[in-house]
């Protein structure tokens, strides 16, 4: 379906900013794909390599067999792409703006209602107000709905939940549930670690390389280090002396924890506490924890950087 080979991509007059570095993946069709990573990993210039949007410096990708560079019409025929940007004409309404993506694609919003009937019922009280004038998640499904309303194989998403509630998010991706279960193919970046475990296969990237490629319920079960939940009264300096504790300690917030990440396997919660009461730290409670595609990401960046260096 999705096929990425060698791709890299530089900005800057000289080529000397990298967007991109030797990415090589694969989406199958019908999947729900996840591209991980934190802003400035290189998501958007992918989708919008893959999107035909831009062009790679070097490497190859298709889609559904097209060349991005050479079958670029043909694939924006089948794609739809919603940018992390909200990216609709401002000045028109929700239903012009719809109107005006299906005549675009030579279909009508009959045809395809059944795709966005569940969202549109939402935004049908508004379908007259400019779309610039809608809220953040209004906003998102209105940008949804024209880029499905052609019925593509391959949707695109680039941050599509991002500065959007929780509820909202979590309504967005019950939806993309649906459409995965319709036949489209499904690629989404997100820089949230908790929407990973959504998906069927992800990928983690950061600085344009990819990390790794798994489902994410290997990433967690293969996960070797063992984890640690920890709380206390003054988390900024316990987090700043646990990192000193073991050449091979990592410690970050999570939430109202701090995961601490070792693989010392000798290293228990008593030690943990132990060090911690020696620094006079009040109110500790410790844990051991389920480690999350975060703790993954986090561990691999750890390691990519080591490598580097």
């Amino acid at each position: 379906m999705i096929s990425i080979r060698n791709i890299n991509k530089t900005y800057g007059k000289k080529g000397d900013i990298t967007a991109l570095s030797n990415i090589n993946l694969e989406v199958e069709r019908g999947e729900l794909y996840g591209l991980i990573g934190p802003d400035g990993a290189g998501k958007t210039t992918l989708f919008r390599i893959l999107t035909t949007l831009i062009l790679p410096d070097s490497g190859s990708a298709q889609v559904m067999d097209y060349d991005v560079v050479v079958q670029y019409p043909q694939i924006r025929k089948i794609v739809g792409y919603m940018p992390g940007k909200f990216s609709l004409y401002q000045d028109l309404t929700v239903q012009e703006n719809l109107s005006f993506f299906a005549t675009i694609f030579n279909t009508t919003i009959r045809e395809n209602y059944h795709l966005i009937e569940d969202i549109y019922v939402q935004l049908e009280p508004f379908k007259n107000r400019r779309a610039g004038a809608l809220s953040g998640g209004m906003k998102q499904k209105l940008a949804l709905c024209c880029a499905l309303i052609h019925r593509p194989e391959v949707l695109f998403l680039d941050e599509p939940t991002t500065g959007v509630d929780v509820v909202s998010r979590k309504e967005f991706w019950e939806m993309l549930k649906r459409y995965k279960e319709a036949g489209i193919t499904i690629f989404v970046s997100t820089p949230y670690m908790d929407e990973a475990t959504l998906c069927d296969r992800i990928a983690l990237i950061q600085e344009g390389k990819i990390l790794d490629i798994a489902k994410p319920k290997d990433l967690i079960e293969d996960f070797q280090p063992g984890v640690f939940a920890v709380k206390t009264a003054e988390m900024n300096r316990a987090k700043n002396e646990l990192q000193s504790l073991d050449e091979n300690v990592e410690a970050y917030h999570f939430g109202e924890y701090m995961h601490v990440v070792t693989e010392n396997n000798h290293l228990t919660p008593k030690a943990i506490s132990d060090f911690l009461d020696k620094r006079g730290h009040q109110e500790v409670i410790i844990k051991r924890t389920t480690p999350t595609v975060e703790d993954v990401f986090m561990n691999l960046m750890k390691h990519a950087s080591t490598t580097t260096t």
